[in-house]
């Protein structure tokens, strides 16, 4: 059994009533869809072992202080459904927009190399 947090009459956290764990699980398996995150991946970035990352990955457990903090800096994934589950889904623009810029500075770059060769 996983952990809810009390909120506000009418309202579940998180939001889809799942808990923070699964909520946290669902983005790691995303993130190993989208972008090949993977156990050892997430166990290199936190430090914590890779039982312990499984466990994250399977919702059984949640990742919490220091580890939740490097997951969210180095998954877009985990850092979206954070945000979702504070309520704060505006700030889904800002962190989309920049994103979407890192990732034009980066082409423009490999066209960059590409032209200069």
């Amino acid at each position: 059994m996983g952990k809810f947090f009390l909120s506000a009459p009418g309202e579940g956290f998180p939001p889809n009533g799942r808990t923070f764990a699964q909520e946290i699980a669902a983005a790691l398996n995303r993130a190993s869809v989208e972008s090949a995150v993977h156990v050892k991946t997430v166990a290199g970035w936190t430090g914590a072992n890779e039982r312990t990352v499984k466990n994250w990955f399977a919702g059984t457990y949640g990742p919490n202080g220091e580890h939740l903090l490097i997951l969210a800096r180095h998954c877009d994934q985990v850092l979206d459904a954070m945000i979702v589950m504070m309520g704060r889904r505006e700030l889904l623009v800002g962190h989309r927009v920049a994103d979407i810029e890192r990732r034009v500075r980066e082409l423009a770059d490999a066209l960059g190399a590409l032209n200069a060769d």
